[in-house]
């Protein structure tokens, strides 16, 4: 890696004149340019909760689901290419975590939410994957196989054949205030 210095000169409103150093890093190799690194595994994960406030019962809901002590980080529902499903992972406290959820809150006592996320992986392991996310106040049942037909139907959209759909959900009977999560985390092994 190659690494030097350029400095400029920049003159400013009140006609003075200020140098500034910029460092530039020339990088060899093109896997180096990425500032990201693409995930190559991911874990489907759900969780519920009550809390005092919605927010809080959202945070109990991260927390069951094993994502509550990370950063998450949102994205679109794209699957890396080649990326295997894992059961459970291992993050790092405080880590930002790139995760494509559905997620529903209520304060109305009695009320049934549901969120469900569904992953479809091509035959092609050269292709992408969806995610698909969708979260109602109905039963898990009609949550979920929304979720999976949209996936199926974001496959058909993109002409590629279907080789893997899963799908996980989480419904729950509101008591105060509460809120449920499903989420498909993106990582690396």
């Amino acid at each position: 890696m190659n690494v030097f210095r350029r400095s400029i000169t920049i003159r400013t409103f009140s006609d003075q004149y200020h140098q500034i150093i910029f460092s530039f890093i020339y990088v060899t190799e093109l896997s180096y340019m990425n500032m990201v690194s693409t995930p190559n595994i991911f874990c489907l994960v759900k969780g519920a909760g009550e809390g005092r406030t919605l927010l809080n019962a959202f945070d109990q809901a991260l927390l069951t689901a094993g994502v509550g002590d990370t950063n998450l980080v949102r994205m679109s529902s794209i699957v890396p290419p080649g990326a295997k499903q894992r059961k459970s992972i291992t993050l790092p406290k405080g880590g930002l975590i790139p995760v494509a959820y559905a997620h529903i809150d209520s304060g109305k006592p009695g009320e049934v939410i549901s969120a469900a996320i569904a992953v479809a992986l091509p035959e092609d392991p050269d292709l992408a994957g969806v995610i698909m996310e969708y979260e109602a106040k109905a039963p898990l049942a009609e949550v979920e196989e929304i979720v999976r037909q949209m996936a199926q139907d974001a496959f058909e959209y993109r002409n590629r054949k279907l080789g893997a759909l899963f799908s996980t959900g989480v419904e729950h009977t509101v008591e105060s205030c509460a809120a449920v999560f499903a989420g498909a985390v993106l990582w690396y092994e």
